[in-house]
């Protein structure tokens, strides 16, 4: 089943705002052509611009509501984003003292390894069972806790 071109154009006054450059290319050829639609196009236009001269008014409580709600929306946001200037601050720390910190250790395992008369490789493991241990014990913790899974917080669960 086709579509005639004036149930298109109607369609296209319908949706008004947000018409390609093709489509209101075609709807204005259509309407200097059709009297019909551009009697339609009209109306709607007459239609719209009541509708925007009415004059709006919320209940002050729904204003109280919702100014509440932007509010918290708001304070979240704003804690949400310091939480994360804490984390990404941690993170270039940690960063930072690792990059410095790891040819030490390493000459530290080294000497060890050496003191103790071990082999190359058991040392060397030692080192980066010792380098990661913490982060393995971490995501353990957090695993156990639930946060990684669950992603919810202590307060919203009481």
């Amino acid at each position: 089943m086709t579509r005639n071109a004036h149930d298109e154009a109607q369609e296209l006054i319908a949706l008004g705002e947000g018409l390609s450059d093709a489509q209101q290319t075609w709807l204005r050829a259509h309407l200097d052509n059709c009297e019909a639609c551009g009697r339609y196009a009209e109306a709607a236009n007459r239609v719209v611009r009541a509708l925007r001269s009415l004059p709006l008014a919320a209940d002050s409580r729904l204003v109280r509501a919702t100014q509440m709600r932007v509010r918290i929306r708001a304070r979240d946001l704003r804690q949400r984003r310091e939480r994360l200037l804490l984390v990404a601050s941690s993170c270039a720390l940690v960063a930072i003292s690792s990059a410095l910190t790891t040819p030490l250790v390493w000459q530290g395992f080294e000497w060890l390894g050496r003191w103790s008369q071990l082999p190359n490789p058991v040392w060397q493991v030692g080192f980066v069972l010792f380098w990661v241990a913490p982060t393995i014990a971490a995501g353990v913790l957090f695993l156990a806790h639930g946060t990684y899974l669950s992603g919810s917080n202590d307060a919203s669960e009481g």
